[in-house]
């Protein structure tokens, strides 16, 4: 779907584009091709698409040869893509919004909730591209691959290493099941309208191994996020908020981090052997 095409169906349609819904169309065919290079797609796969606007990134999922789920929250796309793709069998379209249908009881539309032989493949919007990526990063059967588009200072914070202003609380919970992929920018005028900010598709891959159980990921959401919640301040003073001090002397003697060490210079790793240690 060229830029010309794009303009023409919304203005024949009396489309007017919403901003709060983050609606900035990916419209270059060569991006759209990497996002779709980057998913490594077969027919043996099942797609999740979030956000699928005017259906350009549909298209190629389709071509695959995959099943693809679209989930739309604005009902007048949601109409565009049924009539677009009305011949498509392999395409389930749902009108929703996408972090509720995702934060359902297990068996709600009949998914039963396990993510694990899917890709999401996807331009999500910008305003809730985070939480939606938590939700399924956490999620103790989430997808294999995510291939999203967002928000390259977004894309910047999941991929950061320790000390550095980037690090943080998204880095963790989305780091905790799944690897850093790759990275690659695209650039404003590929999008209409052009997006005020810069752009970027992350690529993420679920670890081959879980580093903790159920029962201890839990307990390092909760140490993550407390400890970060104040982020100048030292961890071991915030943890103190929730768990004993004696537990906490104890985790720090063992790993060998020091009492007044701040979050941001902790690494994954040493987040989930203390997180391991608090949850025995």
């Amino acid at each position: 779907m060229t830029l010309n095409e794009m303009r023409e169906i919304l203005k024949s349609r009396d489309l007017q584009l919403t901003k709060s819904l983050g609606q900035n169309f990916l419209h270059d065919s060569n991006q759209l091709r990497r996002i779709v290079a980057a998913a490594e797609l077969s027919p043996a796969d099942r797609v999740l698409e979030i956000g699928p606007g005017l259906g350009p990134l549909t298209e190629l999922l389709l071509a695959s040869g995959a099943p693809v789920l679209a989930i739309e929250k604005d009902a007048r796309l949601a109409t565009f893509l049924r009539e677009r793709f009305a011949q498509e069998a392999r395409l389930t379209l749902r009108h929703d919004d996408a972090l509720a249908f995702l934060q359902r009881a297990p068996d709600a539309d009949g998914l039963g909730a396990d993510w694990s032989a899917w890709k999401l493949v996807a331009n999500l919007p910008y305003s809730v591209a985070s939480p939606i990526l938590v939700e399924l990063a956490l999620h103790p059967r989430g997808p294999e691959r995510m291939v999203v588009t967002l928000q390259l200072e977004v894309a910047h914070r999941i991929a950061a290493a320790p000390d550095t202003d980037d690090y943080g609380v998204l880095t963790l919970l989305l780091g905790l099941n799944y690897e850093h992929g790759g990275l690659f920018k695209i650039p404003a005028s590929c999008f209409f309208p052009a997006p005020d900010v810069e752009s970027g598709c992350i690529t993420l891959r679920r670890r081959t191994r879980p580093l903790l159980d159920e029962r201890e990921a839990k307990v390092f959401v909760r140490v993550v996020k407390r400890a970060f919640s104040q982020r100048r301040k030292m961890m071991f003073k915030l943890l103190k908020a929730e768990w004993p001090e004696d537990r906490l002397h104890d985790a720090f003697g063992r790993l060998g981090i020091p009492p007044q060490e701040r979050a941001e210079k902790v690494s994954l790793e040493l987040f989930t052997d203390f997180s391991r240690l608090l949850a025995t």
